[in-house]
């Protein structure tokens, strides 16, 4: 009998069984559907209801301001907002994907509101042109809208969460179209949308480039909607005729003729395989084959379409119309013998103690599987909850005598249907079907009940699913903060507390950001200070005005890029001595601070070196400008740079003379400023610029090569150079400019103090063996006599030297000087067998 009653609810459309059952008698009061406008959003979404301001109507006891009312599918009022917008009349009103009510005004304004009645900002304008000619008419899809104007041109928005709008190809019509109709551009070949316009006996696509006719002969058609994949067309003709299309117009699937060539008020898809049209009192439902079926109804509906068939929408009520599915017509179809229709009525037998429940699984064993299964899918396809019981019973019953089935799967659809029992309750008002379950997902469901502040109920699928709690409490700590306006700080913080250390790791950062956004900077301060993240929290500490708090945090992270990011915040905000305070206090930022300021800031470290009292820090910060200035290009030319570069090394000097511990750096940068004194000086004298930045022994040296010994004797004074290095330096500068005579005369004012060597070396090194041979005979180590004379090729000369010495090595060495030259080894060799050395 159970079967009976199940089966007797269904129509038959050809071979294919439909059902409409009532999901919701609708709560609300007083909403008369033909006064009104009325957008119901698709996977059990919310219903926006307006005044229709296009039509002239009574008003009962009620304001003449209109109100934008927002449900849910059961007619429970969700939000409502006086309609005060100017612009013209309201042309069209539909939801988005995500939810988002869009409201288009006939001077192409487009407002946008929340499931809560808020006005999204900023308002979306279609252009001046638009504006201009006043829309007329605007369809809808996913995320995307149409609009055409007066003036028969066509604009459109193909995304608006980017919301760009662009003119379409002008259609060039001198008459409004007679329906128009839109293929979304996911399914197009260009991947923009594109129109269909029903103009005379035609049908024209306008792209955003181009216009084609397509279909000629086939209408004049007065009603148009594309099926939800995009690749067929369902119209009504001017003489009554119902015809299923290809949107290429390359073929007609099917053609119904109807009663009435008044064409439907509504047309729409019911699924993907049939077709439903309204007039006043009658839905028609047309398959490609065999009659119609007709619901008549007394007062007026709504069609809002979905994936797996429509909502109808009236005043008092909202129904499910869809086809039946199979696995539900093979349980409960008049008369079924199949195993999932045995396997239910053995469970029923079972309950009432009867053998005959035996019977039926005996039947059934081979097939039992497909049985189980078949149970299990019609219980998801229920909206009906006993019925959903009965079903899993039978189908647990099934199972307890197959071992080949997959028992996960009855688990699962156990969890999908508690999932979609509790948000069909009419308090909740989301009558998804388990197809519309499946295509829109879990976490976009919560996202919706979060947007509905259903966030307990979000919260609990959450975790009944095994899914992320964080989006969730998240949702509801901003919802909180923004609705608690009177409760204090503390209490508050308390409270979101409570809930927030549910989530391990969620961002408090992000909930403080929204207090401190709604003007709770006290609040914001107390939540930041509980984010774990200092990535997270060093920048919102920031925002809040918080930075010393944050400077803290950020060198307790020991994360540079952090310090740094606070560093540059407070450099920005805080006075010099202020800031100089907070980081002398924290060593990592002020090291951090000073490496940066060497690079770049001098100046500003400077005032910090003098504020904390590190004068040498800011005499070796002069020095180094000092170097700097001197690299300057102006520095070689004319130097007027030398005078400002010897009071910088002098101010460094006396910095480094007020500290005990910098006595060596004082006397250096002394000496420092009084040599680059002495070699501006000279080079304005010798009018070249080859002195300064060079070192007291190339200054003496280049003056004794210029012929300026008077100058170089005066540089050897201020500077007390020693007399060896006098003479080496001033040795090597005369044999460079090769003055002979100078050297061998400076060889005799008295005995050097460096002996004989170096000028032998000079001589050598300048290829001059005659003027060397002046002052090896005066060398006294017979070693370096030896050795000088074979340097100069005199190979007796430097056997004798070498007997001298009576050195074995050294004879070896000088051998392999004149290796080349058979008889000078030889004399090495008779010389070693004398001396008897090996």
């Amino acid at each position: 009998m159970a079967n009976v009653s199940v089966a007797a609810e269904w129509q038959l459309l050809y071979n294919r069984y439909y059902r409409k059952p009532e999901i919701y008698p609708m709560q609300w009061k007083h909403i008369d559907l033909s006064r009104n406008k009325v957008a119901g959003a698709p996977f059990g979404g919310p219903i926006a209801v307006i005044r229709d301001d296009s039509k002239i109507v009574q008003l009962y006891a009620e304001s003449a301001l209109r109100k934008l009312r927002i449900f849910n599918s059961a007619g429970v009022q969700i939000s409502e907002t006086v309609w005060k917008h100017p612009g013209g009349r309201l042309v069209g009103m539909a939801w988005t994907d995500d939810q988002t009510l869009i409201c288009v005004v006939q001077d192409g304004t487009v407002f946008r509101y929340n499931v809560h009645a808020e006005l999204q900002e900023p308002n979306i304008s279609m252009g001046k042109e638009c504006f201009e000619q006043n829309v007329v008419e605007c369809v809808f899809w996913g995320n995307g809208m149409v609009c055409i104007t007066e003036a028969n041109q066509i604009f459109c928005i193909s995304d608006f969460k980017n919301p760009n709008p662009c003119k379409l190809a002008d259609p060039n019509l001198d008459e409004y179209p007679l329906c128009v109709a839109v293929i979304e551009p996911q399914y197009t070949m260009s991947g923009n949308v594109e129109v269909l316009l029903a103009v005379d006996d035609l049908v024209l696509l306008v792209e955003e480039d181009g216009v084609q006719q397509l279909g000629a002969g086939i209408g004049p058609l007065q009603k148009m909607v594309v099926s939800r994949n995009g690749k067929l067309l369902a119209s009504f003709t001017h003489d009554g005729r119902l015809l299923v299309i290809s949107t290429d117009f390359s073929k007609i699937i099917f053609e119904y003729s109807c009663e009435s060539a008044l064409p439907p008020d509504q047309l729409s898809w019911c699924g993907m395989d049939s077709v439903l049209l309204y007039w006043d009192d009658m839905l028609l439902m047309v398959g490609p084959y065999g009659d119609p079926v007709r619901y008549l109804y007394d007062e007026p509906i709504i069609l809002i379409p979905e994936c797996d068939g429509v909502r109808i929408l009236s005043n008092t009520s909202m129904e499910f119309l869809q086809r039946v599915p199979d696995s539900t017509v093979s349980i409960f179809k008049i008369g079924s013998t199949l195993p999932a229709a045995l396997l239910y009525d053995a469970l029923d037998h079972f309950d009432r103690r009867s053998a005959k429940a035996d019977e039926n699984l005996r039947l059934i064993r081979s097939s039992l599987p497909e049985a189980v299964e078949a149970c299990i899918d019609a219980a998801g396809h229920e909206f009906d909850v006993s019925r959903q019981r009965t079903l899993l019973r039978a189908a647990s019953y099934g199972q307890a005598f197959c071992s080949h089935v997959q028992r996960d799967r009855f688990q699962v659809m156990c969890k999908t249907l508690r999932v979609l029992n509790a948000v069909h309750n009419s308090e909740i008002g989301i009558p998804l079907s388990i197809q519309q379950y499946k295509l829109l997902t879990a976490p976009v469901l919560i996202g919706r009940l979060i947007n509905m502040h259903q966030h307990l109920l979000a919260l609990r699928i959450s975790e009944y699913l095994g899914m992320n709690q964080e989006v969730v409490i998240m949702h509801w700590a901003c919802s909180k903060i923004t609705a608690s306006l009177a409760i204090p700080d503390a209490t508050l913080l308390e409270i979101l507390l409570d809930k927030l250390r549910l989530c391990k790791g969620i961002s408090f950062a992000a909930v403080a950001a929204h207090a401190d956004k709604n003007g709770r900077r006290k609040l914001a301060a107390m939540l930041v200070e509980h984010e774990s993240r200092s990535s997270k929290q060093v920048p919102l500490l920031l925002s809040i005005g918080e930075e010393d708090t944050a400077l803290t945090k950020a060198t307790e992270s020991g994360d540079t890029d952090l310090v740094y990011l606070v560093l540059f915040h407070i450099w920005q905000k805080r006075p010099a001595l202020e800031y100089f305070g907070m980081i002398q206090a924290r060593p990592l930022a002020r090291d951090l601070f000073i490496t940066y300021a060497r690079c770049y800031k001098h100046e500003f470290l400077k005032d910090f070196f003098l504020s904390t009292g590190q004068l040498q820090d800011v005499a070796f910060l002069l020095w180094k400008e000092s170097w700097e200035l001197g690299k300057n290009p102006m520095a070689s030319k004319g130097s007027p740079l030398h005078g400002p570069r010897i009071k910088i090394i002098e101010k460094a000097q006396s910095l480094f003379s007020e500290t005990k511990e910098h006595t060596f750096e004082s006397k250096a940068a002394e000496e420092h400023a009084k040599l680059i004194r002495i070699q501006h000086e000279l080079e304005v004298t010798t009018k070249q610029a080859i002195f300064v930045d060079s070192s007291i022994s190339d200054t003496i040296r280049t003056c004794i090569v210029l012929g300026n010994h008077r100058a170089a004797m005066k540089v050897k004074t201020e500077f007390k150079v020693s007399e060896k290095r006098w003479y080496w330096l001033k040795v090597f500068a005369l044999a460079t400019i090769r003055d002979w005579d100078a050297l061998e005369k400076f060889s005799k004012e008295k005995r050097p103090p460096i002996g004989y060597r170096p000028f032998v070396e000079a001589c050598i090194d300048a290829d001059e063996k005659g003027e060397a041979l002046k002052y090896i005979p005066k060398l006294t180590d017979p070693r370096e006599r030896a050795e000088s004379y074979a340097r100069i090729g005199m190979a007796k000369e430097a056997a004798d030297a070498a007997s001298q010495a009576k050195d074995g090595e050294l004879l070896g060495r000088l051998k392999l000087t004149f290796a080349q030259n058979a008889a000078a080894s030889s004399i090495f060799d008779t010389l070693r067998d004398r001396l008897g050395v090996a």
